[in-house]
């Protein structure tokens, strides 16, 4: 399998892990970014939306890391991640979708105007940031994961924009439960890391 990539990105990152922690091969494919890779010819043709990741399961193309984090999980039958009940998957969705709405709204959108200088509303993100914080720390009161007691793909998709979250403005001292989860997915058996997460 191939994985279209981008270092810096944190959607792309969560693949990366998730297969670190489940040792699943994946052959890492560099787009550079910066150059405008993502929205040549070449790329547009595997990935339309010129969006990174991308993954290629021998001709196979799948977009979008929540999508890619599911498809994973089902094909290697990675049931404790994923679980076959409805109750377990529509739970975990829940968070797949929050990732991809406001931790993409919030911490992740003011780490782009930080880091990459991307022209936006940054007092916005911050505060959807905050918000998203607020979120995670209720949760986290009474519960080690996102879901359940045990980790899944809501962690995974939760986690890196919320470990990156100090890279937007937005410092976790406020939410010690949210560290501490952070510290845990840290800790699992096969975790790798990026650059920008202590």
């Amino acid at each position: 399998m191939k994985l279209y990539d981008l270092e810096l990105s944190g959607n792309c990152y969560k693949v990366r892990l998730f297969c670190a922690l489940n040792n699943i091969p994946l052959d890492i494919v560099p787009v550079d970014y910066l150059a405008g890779e993502h929205k040549g010819s070449e790329y547009l043709a595997i990935n339309p939306l010129g969006q990174l990741p991308s993954l290629d399961d021998n001709g196979l193309i799948i977009r979008d890391s929540q999508a890619i984090l599911v498809y994973l999980a089902v094909k290697y039958d990675l049931i404790n991640w994923w679980p076959h009940g409805a109750i377990g998957q529509a739970l975990i969705m829940q968070w797949l979708s929050f990732s991809a709405n406001e931790i993409a709204r919030g911490p992740n959108d003011a780490r782009l105007h930080d880091l990459f200088e991307v022209p936006l509303d940054v007092a916005e993100a911050r505060d959807k940031a905050r918000a998203v914080l607020d979120v995670t720390e209720a949760t986290l009161q009474d519960s080690n994961w996102l879901v359940g007691d045990k980790v899944t793909l809501a962690d995974i998709a939760c986690f890196p924009y919320i470990a990156l979250a100090h890279q937007g403005g937005v410092a976790l001292d406020a939410y010690p439960k949210t560290r501490a989860w952070c510290e845990r997915i840290k800790m699992l058996n096969g975790f790798i890391t990026m650059p920008g997460i202590e």
